[in-house]
C-alpha cells in the first residue's frame, strides 16, 4: 500500500535527516543556527505525520502530506543551492565531498516527491483505519 511506503519512509527520513544535518554542521552550526536547526523543525514534522497516519490513515493522512510537502519546498531549494555552490566551487562544511552531498540531496528530493505523491494518493473504500 502506498500510504505505508510513505510512512515508513517518513520514519526513516524523519530520524536520519536531523542526524546527517547534525553531522554535517557539527564545527559549523554557530554561523548560521537556521540551516541546522530547520532539519530538526522537518524531522518532527515528518515522525508526527507517520504518528498520525499510524494511528488512524484517513485521518492522519493529510498530516503525512503536509509534512512531505513540507520537506519538498525545503529539499527544493537546498539540492539547488547545493548544485549552484558545487558549480562555483564552493566547499561543503560536511565530511565528505559537495558532490556526494549534492548527490545525496538529490535523492531525498527524489524520495520526497514520490512519498508526497503516494501520501496523496486515495486509500481504498475498505481501507482499515489503522496501518
Amino acid at each position: 500500500m502506498k500510504i505505508s511506503f510513505s510512512r515508513y519512509l517518513a520514519i526513516v527520513l524523519g530520524i536520519l535527516t536531523p542526524l546527517a544535518e547534525t553531522i554535517r554542521r557539527w564545527s559549523t552550526w554557530r554561523e548560521n543556527p537556521p540551516a541546522l536547526f530547520d532539519d530538526y523543525i522537518l524531522g518532527a514534522f515528518l515522525l508526527y505525520g507517520a504518528w498520525r497516519v499510524g494511528r488512524d490513515a484517513r485521518s492522519g493522512q493529510r498530516f503525512l502530506a503536509a509534512a512531505w510537502a513540507f520537506m519538498c519546498g525545503m529539499a527544493y531549494g537546498s539540492f539547488f543551492e547545493q548544485l549552484h555552490r558545487y558549480r562555483i566551487g564552493m566547499a561543503d562544511p560536511a565530511p565528505i565531498s559537495s558532490g556526494w552531498i549534492a548527490l545525496i540531496k538529490g535523492v531525498g528530493f527524489g524520495l520526497g516527491i514520490l512519498a508526497l505523491v503516494f501520501s496523496l494518493w486515495p486509500l481504498p473504500q475498505s481501507e482499515n483505519s489503522r496501518i
